[in-house]
């Protein structure tokens, strides 16, 4: 089954909101079989509105819609499409009772503007909205069948869930849509493709996409309209192939983080980690709180932005400083040293570096970076020349200072 979206709301197009919605629709759609064959995104025009929906029928045969089914003026959703399948807009008593309801838990009788939301399409399905006060829609006609769902997301994400999926799962042939995200850091897209080699052709009919940030570059297996079981049998020789390609590189699957990895092997072993930070600022200390339960592994940090604080917390000589300069190996597998003594830490890394845009030179230009972890006494540095604008080089560093931080880690865990 083949379904397009059409995403509706002027903020979207302004860029005052982010299209979360149709990510996530097509996640979720995909795990159905369902495939999602275009996405558009409109403003609250009847005009843009009606072109882009009967567009899809048209193409499709299906299309999906979120936003414009709220009380105000600018919701014309509905309206325009039950124009498009000639039918009327009849006021549903069921409907209305359920508002009433709503707003009574919250002590407030509706307004009579909320009336309009229990308008409904001659013909059409109420998916009944718990989450909020505007129901899905569901309208199969000539045209074809088009599901609108309100725009917010917490009130789509439910009724995609509870009211949609299962109607279109009834609907699917059995075969799915399904990904795996391997995901990979301290390497490069052209250089993680040359240790590949011509693994599309290997994999076939599997597909392979590589998708480049600055938490690293993840690839995206994707089987097409496949049996479950033969879906994820296929993915999981694909996932290993790149492993044994791609090595150490390779740091999870999915959704992973790198910081919670970091954090497991820590809390495997039995260590309690600490950080020195510089031209990171505290994004590694950050991306290591961020995950619950941290705190019975991560001791904390320093933040040794100035060089006065490099000495008088983390213990680096002056002389060292001196003759090395702050973004420099010297420097760095001192820092990590000293606050692993600072915090009586097992384990602790540093990272000290040029983010820019000023304050490079020709020995060391913006975007170099000097890593160093300790841990057991024996510290590992390793030098980087990182790309892109200061926010970029920050992010990036930390990325790579939690990449070198697992790697011994995980190391130590598998001797």
């Amino acid at each position: 089954m083949n379904i397009e979206l059409v995403t509706i709301g002027t903020e979207l197009l302004l860029g005052m909101t982010l299209d979360s919605n149709g990510a996530e629709i097509a996640r979720a759609l995909a795990a159905q079989g369902v495939r999602v064959t275009r996405r558009t995104s409109v403003a609250d025009r009847p005009d843009e509105i009606r072109e882009a929906v009967s567009g899809a029928l048209h193409r499709s045969g299906a299309v999906l819609t979120t936003g414009g089914l709220g009380p105000t003026r600018d919701d014309v959703t509905k309206k325009v499409i039950a124009d498009l399948y000639q039918v009327p807009l009849e006021f549903d008593a069921s409907v209305w009772a359920n508002l009433v309801e709503r707003f009574a838990r919250l002590e407030r009788k509706p307004p009579e503007s909320n009336r309009s939301q229990a308008e409904v399409p001659r013909g059409g399905l109420v998916l009944r909205n718990r989450w909020g006060t505007a129901p899905g829609l569901w309208l199969e006609g000539q045209l074809g069948l088009t599901i609108m769902l309100p725009g917010v997301p917490g009130e789509m994400r439910k009724l995609l869930e509870h009211e949609v999926v299962p109607r279109l799962r009834a609907r699917a042939s059995g075969a799915v849509i399904r990904s795996l995200l391997v995901r990979t850091s301290g390497i490069a897209e052209s250089a993680l493709a040359e240790r590949l080699g011509n693994i599309e052709q290997e994999v076939d009919p599997l597909t392979v996409a590589y998708l480049p940030s600055v938490a690293g570059v993840d690839l995206r297996l994707s089987a097409w309209e496949l049996a479950p079981d033969e879906a994820d049998r296929r993915l999981r020789s694909a996932a290993n192939l790149v492993r044994s390609r791609a090595g150490e590189s390779v740091y999870g699957e999915g959704d992973i983080d790198l910081a919670s990895l970091v954090l497991e092997e820590a809390r495997s072993l039995g260590l309690r980690l600490a950080v020195a930070e510089s031209c990171t600022g505290g994004l590694v200390g950050a991306r290591l709180t961020e995950i619950p339960g941290s705190s019975d592994v991560f001791l904390g940090g320093v933040i040794g932005y100035d060089d006065g604080v490099k000495r008088e917390l983390l213990n680096v000589p002056e002389p060292l400083l001196q003759e090395h300069g702050a973004v420099s190996e010297a420097v760095a597998r001192v820092m990590a040293e000293g606050v692993a003594r600072r915090l009586h830490a097992d384990v602790a890394v540093s990272v000290t570096g040029i983010a820019g845009p000023g304050g490079g030179s020709d020995a060391k230009p913006v975007g170099t970076i000097w890593i160093a972890c300790t841990l057991r006494n024996v510290t590992e540095a390793r030098r980087l020349r990182l790309a892109g604008n200061r926010h970029e080089i920050r992010a990036r560093a930390a990325q790579a200072a939690l990449h070198l931080l697992y790697r011994q880690l995980h190391g130590l865990a598998n001797r």
